[in-house]
Order: structure tokens, then C-alpha cells, then sequence
């Protein structure tokens, strides 16, 4: 089964600055991330094509995002940053290279828990649907509230939650994250990434039983044809190798009929990400 990896970064930190990379927990992928580290790793798991997210809210990055993405063969579509809150935000999507399938902005940075409730924030929203483009929700389980609102109000919007909205693996905590999540799911203009999980685990000590709870909890509220596989890497380095990553999915999808796993593991980052492959 070909596979789409609906999640990774690459990143230059001789580029421009990174901040979000200091700190001793993160010195392990305080380094420079490209395309070809990803290709050997990405292959050995059976994936063949991916979706690329902005590190940034920096729009250059985007467009240097794009350009690696119209020369690579690995790269199917770019998630990548404009400022929601610009006035000119729909001609500034519109200016983008071909290639952008998504929009992300780091929600979970934001101090306000209601920040996606803002109008200047949603008039921009608004824009990316017009734009036919998904958004990619960043989300701390706190906000999400939030989130649930905004999905409400722009049903015409692909909204795509990363990460699971970082429910607190490592506590061993589901409640409120999973009621949240039930609710959240139950708008169908959402889907939600399978991914980022070992990263909010005991970095040095999980275990694929302790995901399966969270894993289960959104296979359930989606359902396998809105969930999708993503590795986070080289996030995902600070936990885990990419195979133990795409191995762990292997693991916590076991029990679905052979057509679910096509769904996570492919069809479903096709019908989100519009992806023309």
C-alpha cells in the first residue's frame, strides 16, 4: 500500500531564526532538516508521498516551502502561513506559487484560549475557504473550544486538527480532551491528523499502548475515513526514529478492515489536502 505522510517539516536554521528550537529539551533537532533526510527514512515505511507544513509564521518560508515542493517528487502539497488578520489576506494567498494545499498559523502560541473567535481572525478564515484551501488547526486542548466554534461558523471550510490537539499522553489524562474531541468531530467539515503523539508521550519510556486510548478515541469520533497518517518528523526525532513512528500507526490501526487502513494511511490526506497525485 503506497502511503501519504499528511505531516512532517523540514527546516534551515542558518536560514533564519528559529527561537522555538532553544532550550536544552530541543537540542536534539537544533540542526538543519532537508528533503533528503526525509527520503530514505520515508521510503523504508512505504511512503511515497507528503505533505509539507511551515515551521514559521514567516510567508517566505512558504514560498521557499513551494519552490522545494514544485523540484521534489516527495512532495505533494505544502501547509504553509500567510497572516490571517491582513486585509489583503485573499490576494496574498492568490499571489502563492501552485502547490499550497493548506494554511496553518501556531494557534497553540496564542495566549488568547479564543483567538480563532476573533473576527479579524475568522474574516481571514473565511478567505482561505475562499482560496479552496484547507486550515490546519494547531491547537492546545484548552483551546479547544474555540475551535469548535469556529468550525461551526465556516462549514464550508476544510478544517484539519494536528497532532490530536496535544491531549496530555504522558498524565494518562483523556478527560476534557476526549469529550472535546467527540464534539469537534462531530462538525463533518473536520478531519484530524494522526500524528504527533510520541512527542506529548514519555519521550523516553512510551509505549504504543499508552497511545492507543488517544488513537482510539479519535478513530472512533472521525472515523478512518477523517483520520490520517502524519510523522511529525523530524519533530518526532525527540522521541521516537520515523519507523518506530510509522510503525506505532501500523500498530494502532491493526484493527481496522484493510479499506480503513487505505483511508488513514492515503485516501483520506487525498480528499482533505485536495491532492492531485
Amino acid at each position: 500500500m503506497s502511503r501519504i505522510d499528511a505531516h512532517h517539516h523540514v527546516w534551515d536554521v542558518s536560514a533564519r531564526p528559529h527561537t522555538w528550537l532553544d532550550g536544552e529539551k530541543l537540542a536534539p533537532v537544533r540542526r538543519t532538516f532537508t528533503l533528503d533526510d526525509l527520503a530514505g527514512p520515508a521510503a523504508a515505511a512505504g511512503v511515497s508521498r507528503t505533505v509539507l507544513v511551515q515551521v514559521l509564521p514567516d510567508q517566505a518560508e512558504t514560498e521557499e516551502f513551494l519552490a522545494l515542493a514544485a523540484g521534489s517528487e516527495l512532495v505533494a502539497g505544502v501547509v504553509g502561513w500567510v497572516d490571517l488578520t491582513a486585509p489583503d489576506v485573499g490576494d496574498r494567498l492568490a499571489a502563492l506559487p501552485a502547490g499550497l494545499v493548506g494554511v496553518r498559523h501556531g494557534v497553540q502560541s496564542e495566549p488568547d484560549p479564543n483567538w480563532l473567535n476573533r473576527p479579524g481572525v475568522r474574516r481571514g478564515l473565511a478567505a482561505v475557504a475562499a482560496a479552496g484551501l484547507a486550515y490546519d488547526l494547531l491547537t492546545l486542548p484548552h483551546q479547544l473550544p474555540a475551535a469548535i466554534d469556529t468550525v461551526a461558523a465556516l462549514p464550508g471550510l476544510t478544517f484539519v486538527l494536528d497532532h490530536l490537539s496535544k491531549p496530555p499522553i504522558a498524565a494518562g489524562e483523556l478527560e476534557p480532551w476526549r469529550s472535546r474531541i467527540a464534539e469537534l468531530a462531530a462538525h463533518p467539515n473536520v478531519y484530524c491528523k494522526l500524528s504527533g503523539m510520541v512527542t506529548e508521550a514519555d519521550w523516553a519510556a512510551w509505549r504504543v499502548a499508552d497511545l492507543r486510548p488517544y488513537a482510539e478515541v479519535v478513530l472512533e469520533a472521525f472515523g478512518p475515513g477523517r483520520v490520517m497518517f502524519g510523522s511529525d518528523w523530524p519533530v518526532c526525532l525527540l522521541a521516537a526514529e520515523y519507523e518506530q513512528v510509522a510503525g506505532a500507526a501500523d500498530e494502532l490501526t491493526a484493527g481496522l478492515s484493510e479499506g480503513e487502513r487505505a483511508e488513514v494511511f492515503a485516501g483520506t490526506a487525498r480528499r482533505a489536502y485536495r491532492l492531485d497525485l
